[in-house]
């Protein structure tokens, strides 16, 4: 197989009537569907005006989350910002771009009347290349320069790497002598990785694009000296893709879970025919290889947080004795959160998996080596990402790992136990079932739950949450880190966050709430929980620290806001049912107030509901 990452093979080929798909768009699923298959910078931008003329015409194109995006580049940034829109729609991102003038970079920073600074961008992509910097003085210089423009803006900053040309000064010497470009821009690549840490930012990391796709291929000096272009034309739809796949990771829309068929994608050949020894894994055979090396790709999408299913067509027995009595077999039964293995159609069987683990649908990605499996999954639940596999299993961990399902800006030691909370939480269930009642269920959970303010150690988790939760959420706002930075530091909000723990383990942070005190009145401008502790009593002990909050600060009233979206209608009756009485409705939200002096805690079942 030919592999080259700016072919990105695994999306399925545009169809043929691409335009006429283009004409007939209405929603913003078929947006999304469309944007999904491998389109070049032509039809990228087609269809980035065709979502433009939607929104213009007043079509609602949810589920595409909003993102407001501003562009500052030393070089021809026109051309690709025509096709944003249409990338990050594969992404689940309705996006809208402000534009600088040409190689205006520091000028537009400085002007405080430029769009950039006036319309609320929610991040500025600061596309600099090695032509853009000062690097014929010193390292520092450049790091300086970029300094500089930090300062000038206030919204968060996706910085990207310096790609260095691929002509070498001294060969082999290059990355060595600090005299030499490559050199500079190593270092370069380095502080901005440090820079963006310390100030709550984001890194685009192109220089590492450009060498998955080779440095000759991704700069041509030809395109710079006419037209001024970054990098080579036919690498656009890569470039735009990844920008793409990172403001969705912004927007917490990164996939949550990778469900796996088995035979012939876990291991060579049909373990009901093949049996327990004729199946091909493990070293020395070079299918058997393949096979070991995407369970290995497996198991570190799990270590990093990534919850894993299986769907196969398959009697349950035969196909959980490989995981059981296979001695090669890396994954265990235990790596596995859902197990849905019977002959029912895959379709199905993602829905239950989806349901189980109480997440979208859209939270899913689906990797099974049979292409009228994967067509059927793509035509019954296009929300489900898809990715198309090659021939030849040795490509499979490329395939699925080049395809940025799994992108992050942001990692936490709460990431790393997901996917062990996940089974947990099957644990729980389990236990429920043999208790006599609920309240019996939840004392025997020994439950601890630790609420406090937000703290830096924790913040770009209740970042993270901030930006990723759906269903429950009152109103869905979302918040930068640096935004959540200047909520810690002003008195007037109230920031809580909740830990809950039992006897099968940390669940990690869990709800976050935010609290504006104006006069009297503590507004609850963000409430948002996991779904996976639902039913826990969590939320009447998260209430019980809001009063807390608020009475200290002389408020007298809670006045909480529930603004309706597209998942989030498991809480339309969430304050109703805490106790709180209807103040006020309109069609856009309902508002909800609590008498502070009138309430009174309830007993919970938790060993520790004080703020810490």
């Amino acid at each position: 197989m030919s592999w080259r990452h700016e072919e990105q093979k695994w999306l399925t080929p545009a169809p043929a009537d691409f335009r006429d798909q283009c004409r007939k768009i209405a929603t913003g699923a078929e947006i999304q569907s469309l944007a999904q298959t491998r389109l070049n910078a032509n039809q990228l931008v087609t269809l980035s005006k065709t979502i433009e003329k939607l929104q213009n015409d007043g079509a609602n194109i949810s589920p595409l989350s909003n993102f407001n995006l501003g562009v500052l580049g030393n070089a021809t940034t026109c051309l690709y910002v025509n096709a944003l829109k249409g990338a990050a729609a594969r992404y689940g991102v309705n996006l809208a771009t402000t534009q600088a003038e040409y190689d205006q970079v520091m000028q537009t920073a400085l002007d405080a009347s430029a769009p950039i600074h006036t319309v609320g961008v929610d991040a500025v992509l600061l596309a600099l290349d090695y032509h853009g910097l000062p690097f014929d003085a010193d390292v520092q210089a450049a790091i300086e320069y970029v300094k500089a423009i930090r300062g000038c803006l206030s919204a968060p900053i996706i910085y990207q790497t310096i790609v260095c040309p691929p002509e070498p000064q001294l060969g082999s010497l290059d990355a060595s002598e600090s005299a030499t470009l490559l050199k500079k821009v190593m270092e370069f690549n380095l502080a901005l990785f440090e820079l963006a840490a310390q100030q709550s930012d984001y890194v685009l990391d192109v220089s590492s694009l450009a060498n998955m796709v080779g440095t000759q291929n991704w700069q041509d000096p030809a395109q710079w000296n006419l037209y001024k272009l970054p990098f080579a034309q036919n690498m656009m739809p890569v470039y735009v893709d990844h920008i793409g796949r990172m403001l969705s990771a912004i927007r917490g829309l990164s996939k949550k879970c990778l469900v796996l068929d088995l035979d012939n994608t876990i291991w060579g050949g049909v373990i009901g025919d093949d049996g327990l020894n004729g199946i091909k894994i493990g070293q020395g055979d070079g299918v058997g290889e393949a096979h070991l090396d995407i369970q290995r790709t497996v198991l570190m999408l799990r270590d990093r947080g990534i919850i894993l299913a299986v769907s196969s067509k398959n009697d349950d027995a035969v196909a959980r004795k490989p995981f059981r009595d296979h001695p090669d077999m890396l994954l265990k039964e235990n790596h596995i959160s859902v197990f849905q293995a019977n002959w029912k159609d895959k379709a199905s069987n993602l829905e239950v998996i989806a349901k189980t683990l109480n997440i979208g649908l859209d939270a899913l990605v689906f990797l099974d080596d049979n292409p009228v499996e994967r067509a059927q999954v793509r035509e019954t639940l296009p929300m489900v990402s898809v990715p198309e596999l090659p021939t030849d299993p040795s490509y499979f961990s490329r395939v699925l790992l080049n395809a940025g399902y799994f992108e992050t800006v942001s990692f936490s030691s709460d990431d790393k136990k997901r996917a062990e909370q996940i089974r947990s939480n099957a644990l729980r269930a389990e236990l429920q079932t043999k208790a006599r009642d609920m309240g019996q269920f939840l004392n025997s959970l020994d439950m601890k739950l630790e609420i406090g303010p937000f703290s830096d150690f924790n913040k770009g988790r209740v970042v993270q949450l901030i930006n990723k939760t759906n269903q429950f959420n009152l109103t869905t706002r979302r918040y930068t880190e640096n935004e959540v930075n200047e909520m810690m530091s002003d008195a007037s909000f109230i920031t809580l966050q909740g830990r809950l723990i039992d006897k099968f383990g940390d669940n990690g942070l869990i709800t976050v709430g935010i609290g504006r005190i104006e006069g009297e009145i503590c507004m609850i401008d963000t409430w948002l929980m996991s779904c996976r502790v639902l039913g826990r009593r969590v939320e009447e002990a998260f209430l019980s620290s809001f009063v807390s909050s608020a009475k200290k600060l002389g408020a007298q009233t809670l006045e909480g806001l529930y603004v309706p979206s597209e998942k989030n209608s498991m809480v339309a009756e969430h304050y109703k049912k805490l106790g709180f009485t209807l103040a006020a409705v309109s069609a856009n939200e309902t508002t909800w107030r609590l008498s502070v002096s009138n309430y009174t805690r309830p007993d919970l079942p938790f060993t520790s509901a004080q703020q810490t």
